[in-house]
């Protein structure tokens, strides 16, 4: 099967004009971008992690009212309990301090997730035409009762094994994550994180010659030129976050944007201290307090402990203290509405394939 026919046939099964997801970021995917995507031909994206189940079915009815195209929405796999050690997030707020001006209160106890299994109720009930997992795996009675509705499940890997972990499971699609991308890395287990790290094109062809299912690349890929590369290397399409950012319907921090059209593939880093998981992301104040000897809180203390932290930087109009994501490929990105970009970049890159 050649690369077009293959993009053709991922297109014609999830209804779609062109083989372009818009990557489900949390914290930066509001319904507005997800619809304009999907509007015009691509796969809009809901990163539901930190969202309430009301917020779930909120999101997807502002989605619909706006579009009628296809999206998907992303939950994370949840992570046993976090290790607590008070002594040491003592510690920490005392440096979170100097990075806030205000000092950070005792995060409490916890759970500082959303309920899981209620946030499955909701997605189930909001009925997207496609539920994404990162982390890990949907239990098996969920991964049934999606299949029962018809929804499909694109599951995010970042490793062969994790691949055929998600077909074993029953996953319709995988999504090939590879170490460029920007934001959280998506390993099953998290001691796993720093190791996963194969690049795009050296992760993709191997994991479509490891499963039968369609495989998503994701990683760096910000042009048409990419876009090609990716489905010549055996992808069914592409996934793109760090690219829509600079959309106006992103609606992220303007320090934030302006930050990513000037950052050069080494001025990002794997980082834990955002979140206490790791991710990529502009290198700053934050990223260099975490890269010695300070360790962050496990996930998701550490983001708990980081919230005085955002919300002073983004106050401030500071990306030097901002949890600013961003892939290898930022510098590529482009200030353009997302509906315009979705068209340009396919176009871009049908004009490379045979």
């Amino acid at each position: 099967m050649t690369a077009r026919t293959r993009a053709q046939a991922f297109c014609t099964r999830f209804g779609l004009r062109a083989p372009i997801l818009q990557a489900p970021m949390a914290g930066a995917c509001p319904p507005a971008l997800a619809a304009a995507v999907a509007s015009a031909g691509g796969m809009g994206g809901f990163g539901a992690l930190t969202s309430s189940p009301a917020q779930i079915r909120d999101w997807a009815a502002q989605f619909r009212a706006r579009s009628n195209g296809s999206v998907q929405v992303n939950l994370w796999a949840p992570d046993p309990p976090p290790r607590r050690d008070a002594a040491h997030e003592a510690r920490l707020r005392a440096t979170l301090h100097a990075l806030s001006g205000t000092a950070p209160p005792e995060p409490g106890p916890g759970p500082f997730v959303q309920d899981f299994a209620a946030q499955c109720e909701a997605l189930i009930e909001a009925a997207p035409p496609v539920a994404s997992t990162i982390m890990g795996l949907f239990p098996p009675e969920v991964a049934a009762r999606l299949r029962a509705q018809g929804i499909a499940w694109f599951c995010n890997v970042t490793t062969v094994a994790e691949a055929r972990a998600a077909e074993a499971a029953g996953a319709d699609a995988v999504v090939a994550q590879g170490a460029e991308a920007g934001g959280h890395r998506g390993t099953f287990e998290d001691a796993a994180a720093e190791q996963s790290g194969a690049g795009l094109f050296a992760l993709l062809p191997q994991v479509a010659d490891a499963v039968r299912l369609p495989v998503i690349a994701a990683g760096g890929i910000m042009d048409g030129r990419g876009i090609a590369a990716a489905l010549t290397l055996g992808a069914s399409a592409v996934q793109m976050g760090t690219a829509f950012l600079r959309c106006p319907e992103a609606a992220i921090h303007p320090a934030w944007a302006a930050a990513i059209g000037r950052t050069a593939p080494e001025d990002t880093v794997l980082t834990r201290g955002f979140s206490g998981r790791l991710g990529r992301g502009i290198r700053n104040q934050v990223t260099e307090a975490f890269a010695g000897d300070l360790r962050p809180a496990p996930y998701p203390v550490q983001r708990a402990l980081m919230a005085p932290v955002r919300a002073a930087a983004e106050a401030a109009g500071e990306v030097g203290r901002m949890q600013a994501w961003a892939g290898q490929g930022a510098a590529l990105a482009r200030e353009a509405p997302a509906g315009e970009l979705v068209r340009r970049l396919w176009t871009e890159a049908a004009a490379l394939l045979p």
